[in-house]
């Protein structure tokens, strides 16, 4: 696990395995050339006839989350198939934990990711999330460039 840290914390542009099976296959990078100190993980590395995963993310953000807007788009094959915007951090009433972090806190959290209506067909998958400390989506406090190659048809 020290030398997964490591590795992200001090080599910005590598690409990240997060895990391989017969089904599925995953990997991230970072949009951008900072190091940064980040970890997830993903459980189990499955989507067939799984409706549920457990994820886990350490983070020490390089700047306070008082405010925090995640863009989400995703492409299958190519072509874009979805675009999702969401404020998580506003500053008043919010009711994630990364809120209200300080700059160098580590984040470490688990949750869980539920997808029983998804079913992903077999193909590639680029996904960019992006996370913003601001509405206009000018100042981006991280960026990641996940991979998901899906081997087989879940239908």
């Amino acid at each position: 696990m020290f030398g997964l840290f490591f590795l992200i914390l001090f080599a910005p542009g590598v690409s990240e395995f997060l895990c391989t099976s017969s089904d599925l296959e995953m990997s991230y990078t970072f949009c951008d050339s900072t190091a940064h100190a980040f970890m997830f993980n993903l459980t189990p590395c499955s989507i067939m006839n799984k409706s549920a995963w457990k994820a886990a993310l350490t983070w020490i953000p390089r700047s306070d989350i008082t405010f925090l807007k995640i863009v989400f788009n995703v492409w299958y094959d190519g072509a874009k198939a979805l675009h999702w915007k969401e404020v998580l951090c506003s500053g008043a009433d919010d009711e994630y934990s990364v809120c209200g972090m300080l700059k160098g806190e580590t984040i470490a959290t688990a949750f869980d990711i539920k997808g029983a209506r998804t079913k992903f067909p077999k193909g590639n998958y680029n996904i960019i999330l992006q996370g913003f400390s601001d509405d206009s989506e000018n100042n981006m406090v991280i960026c990641l460039n996940f991979t998901m190659i899906v081997k087989q048809d879940p239908f």
